[in-house]
């Protein structure tokens, strides 16, 4: 018997643990004061009211003998396909309730989609980037290269076609960086895809928070992205579901490899390997696209994108440079006087008691960044960026 020996090449993730550890220390001595925690990437507001009733409604279906439902559909019940399928088409994009699969969320998938893909395939991977794209290819063994994003290009790196590639990571609105790529940039991308029959994974976990028109929401607004991409989404931030735990995850029956469906294989592959998402939960998740749903999940993506710009302005005004906050719940910034990002985190720590997340800990490309987000209350943000005007 061998275990596999690609976990042993994953490095060790301290980066939340030693957070935790400088924080409980601070804490302990300094029992009296406020701490403000800006660090975490999870969401503090409730489930929408029209969401808990459907979940109501739908726990009260399940303890009825004509309404009980047992095993549902692996890829998802049909009203919440088409739910999603009619969301996709008021941006005017066509996808099929066929090419939709439930889940219990993107980060799930963003693993889980690998198993179509084999293992001596080339990983294309930005540096700085959400931790779980790369730690996943690394435990099955898979070839990965970096491409740098960093200040000069905004943190949006565009295809080099020196480098040749078969799997692509791309999230946008990012994480960590909240940067956000225009349709001209993800065209390139397409393009580059397509004449290196690559594939796109598309994390559009964040596209919720994107207010411009101009700015694409999914991939599949570029023509062409039907061939080469599988968008991943999520009702964590769109929704509040971090606790509930529900994504989903599109896959066109046009995208075709060494003359395979890739389609047919993930469902293939889901049918074997998952057992589906609670009905219960399924049910909240499709009272997120009623009429009444979406007035109220934006009131709460609005109240985000308010402690976000409050955090923007007060970047704007230090003159410092950073990405994110306009489209995206998180602030990237560069850390004052050339501070590392260890060094920046102990500096607000012990001198504000504000909490972030450094951003080494995203890559090497992080180094000297810091990342903020806007997932905590109002009271505390504008608190958070009084105590940070006064410091600098």
């Amino acid at each position: 018997m061998n275990i596999n020996k690609n976990y042993l090449n994953l490095e060790d993730s301290y980066l939340f643990s030693t957070i935790a550890k400088k924080v409980a220390e601070y804490t302990q001595n300094n029992p009296d004061k406020k701490l403000i925690k800006m660090g975490i990437g999870d969401v503090t507001l409730p489930l929408a009211p029209v969401v808990v009733d459907a979940i109501k409604k739908a726990a009260d279906e399940m303890g009825v003998q004509s309404t009980f439902k047992g095993y549902g559909p692996e890829q998802g019940y049909l009203f919440l396909r088409e739910a999603i399928k009619n969301y996709y088409y008021r941006k005017f994009i066509t996808i099929n309730t066929d090419e939709i699969f439930i889940s219990d969320g993107a980060k799930s998938d963003l693993g889980n989609i690998l198993d179509l893909f084999d293992k001596d395939n080339t990983v294309l991977i930005p540096d700085p980037v959400y931790p779980v794209y790369v730690d996943t290819n690394i435990m099955d063994g898979r070839k990965v290269i970096f491409m740098n994003a960093n200040e000069e290009n905004s943190f949006l790196p565009l295809p080099d076609n020196n480098i040749k590639c078969d799997i692509i990571y791309i999230c946008s609105p990012n994480n960590p960086t909240g940067a956000v790529y225009t349709k001209e940039a993800l065209k390139q991308w397409v393009e580059y895809a397509i004449k290196n029959d690559a594939v796109i994974l598309f994390d559009a976990a964040y596209e919720c928070f994107i207010k411009s028109k101009e700015l694409p929401n999914s991939i599949y607004e570029i023509e062409g992205a039907e061939n080469c991409a599988i968008e991943f989404c999520s009702f964590s931030k769109t929704a509040g579901f971090t606790g509930t735990r529900c994504g989903y995850t599109v896959v066109p029956k046009t995208l075709v490899r060494n003359g395979i469906h890739l389609n047919k294989l993930w469902l293939r592959r889901q049918t074997t390997k998952f057992n589906g998402v609670p009905y219960i939960v399924q049910r909240g998740a499709e009272a997120v696209f009623s009429e009444e749903g979406q007035l109220q999940i934006k009131k709460n993506i609005d109240y985000y994108s308010e402690n976000a710009k409050i955090m923007s302005e007060t970047m704007d005004k230090k003159g410092i440079f950073y990405t994110g906050g306009k489209h995206s719940p998180y602030i990237w910034l560069k850390c004052p006087g050339n501070m590392k990002s260890w060094e920046f985190f102990d500096y607000m720590l012990n001198k504000i008691a504000v909490v972030g997340t450094p951003g080494s800990g995203f890559g090497k490309n992080g180094e000297g960044f810091f990342r903020l987000t806007s997932f905590g209350n109002r009271e505390n943000t504008i608190e958070a960026m009084k105590r940070f005007s006064e410091l600098f």
